[in-house]
């Protein structure tokens, strides 16, 4: 059957019952599935989720009814195409609280990020002119990063400090995956230009005191960048009540398709900051020898824009508001302490970050004694049981834990409790099948 919004309307701020996950089952077809004659169990969704009906719907409708350049055109069909890209960037961007002139579109939440470091390392060149002097570093300048990012939140800082002379630090993970907030009391200091940190940690499932760094961050003048890709598909984000000054995210990771992703600044931030890319779209006035840009976000968006695919991830935000994003990351928490509680009592397994009863994301990492991360994917795999081995774009991280890949488990609203208990009942097998003795 074919719907085009959730199964189910938006209740009380209570988690999602077992009989509604199973209503929303419905709407993603992919869950249909049987792999290696076991149902799929799809445990993979911090990496990608999947996408409900109404999401392929909206993609195809626009191929199908007004598929034309955005913002060039000025006949009926552009203005249909614009009207309806513009919508989705006001839909996405009210989804997180924030301004539509204060949403960038982005293939993905490492161009967002990498954006910002071009942009800034612009800047630091000198172009952009007196507007773009607050964001000029350099030698004696710091940046300042965590021990638990993302690569895509740490190779375009390296690769700033190494364009700038900048000094690139980093906030230490201690041994229960949170951050050592006593050190960063004194990393970040009247050196630090910029904060750099995920909102939720895509290993440890470590919720980040976003507040409190803000706050340190800016006592020193210091701009933050937030990585929410772990945060804005699960928990209620509010990035102006946040305080960010950016912030980025991804599609593909909140039932939305991929190549599509978008970053957050603040409106005063992005008017002074030089573009990254040049191009077509983002211009008012070009000669042979000078070009003026328009005012972001359109100068941030060279070239032709991922039109479809922001229509498609404005559905998604649809169906995520539907459903309640409160009660979204009530399931979650629940179905995530029921991984860190079971996985903690299988002999040789060791979880990844805080420990049950701690507030986390719906997700959880964890090493199996003598037994490779990859063996243990391939093994729950061969049971229709889909989760993430290896090091998670997060190498940093394990090589502070002691462990060189861990296999992750990750939920979200489409997910059922036996699904979780299905996994666990697999996991006290995987030691004996390799021969290991606890």
């Amino acid at each position: 059957m074919t719907l085009s919004a959730p199964s189910f309307r938006r209740a009380a701020a209570v988690a999602l019952t077992e009989d509604e996950v199973a209503r929303i089952r419905n709407d993603f077809p992919i869950l249909e599935q049987r792999i290696n004659g076991h149902p799929l169990n799809y445990l993979d969704s911090g990496a990608t989720s999947q996408n409900p009906i109404s999401v392929m719907e909206a993609e195809q409708e626009y191929y199908e009814q007004r598929n034309a350049a955005v913002h060039r055109g000025a006949h009926t069909l552009a203005f249909a195409a614009t009207e309806v890209f513009e919508s989705a960037r006001e839909t996405v961007a009210a989804f997180i609280g924030a301004q539509p002139d204060e949403l960038v579109w982005t293939s993905n939440a490492t161009e967002g990020v990498n954006l910002v470091a071009y942009a800034i390392s612009n800047a630091s060149l000198g172009l952009g002119g007196p507007d773009a002097a607050r964001f000029r570093i350099g030698a004696g300048d710091e940046i300042v990063v965590t021990e638990m990012e993302h690569h895509a939140n740490l190779i375009p800082w390296q690769q700033l400090a190494l364009r700038t002379g900048a000094t690139l630090r980093f906030i230490p993970v201690l041994d229960d995956g949170t951050l050592d907030l006593a050190a960063a009391a004194t990393i970040v200091g009247p050196r630090t230009r910029l904060l750099a940190f995920t909102h939720a940690s895509n290993v440890v499932g470590t919720i980040n005191p976003v507040a409190e760094l803000v706050e340190l961050a800016h006592r020193f003048g210091a701009l933050v960048l937030l990585d929410a890709c772990q945060t804005v598909p699960h928990l209620p984000v509010d990035v102006a009540a946040l305080d960010v000054d950016f912030a980025v995210f991804s599609g593909h990771k909140m039932l939305g398709p991929t190549g599509i992703g978008a970053l957050f600044g603040k409106a005063e931030l992005l008017a002074g900051l030089p573009p990254f890319l040049t191009g077509g779209s983002m211009i008012t006035t070009v000669d042979m020898e000078h070009a003026e840009f328009l005012a972001p976000p359109q100068r941030f968006e060279a070239g032709t824009q991922r039109i479809s695919q922001a229509i498609a991830l404005a559905a998604a935000v649809d169906y995520l508001t539907e459903t309640g994003m409160d009660r979204i990351a009530l399931r979650e928490a629940e179905l995530g302490q029921r991984l860190v509680a079971g996985l903690a009592e299988i002999p040789g397994v060791r979880v990844l970050g805080p420990a049950a009863g701690i507030d986390r994301i719906g997700l959880a990492a964890f090493d199996v004694a003598g037994v490779h991360a990859h063996d243990v994917g391939q093994f729950l795999d061969e049971a229709g049981i889909a989760v993430r081995v290896g090091h998670h774009c997060a190498q940093p991280l394990h090589r502070r834990l002691g462990i060189t890949a861990s296999t992750r488990a990750s939920t979200y609203l489409y997910t059922t409790t036996d699904e979780v208990d299905q996994f666990l009942a697999a996991m006290h097998e995987v030691a004996p099948f390799f021969g290991v003795k606890p």
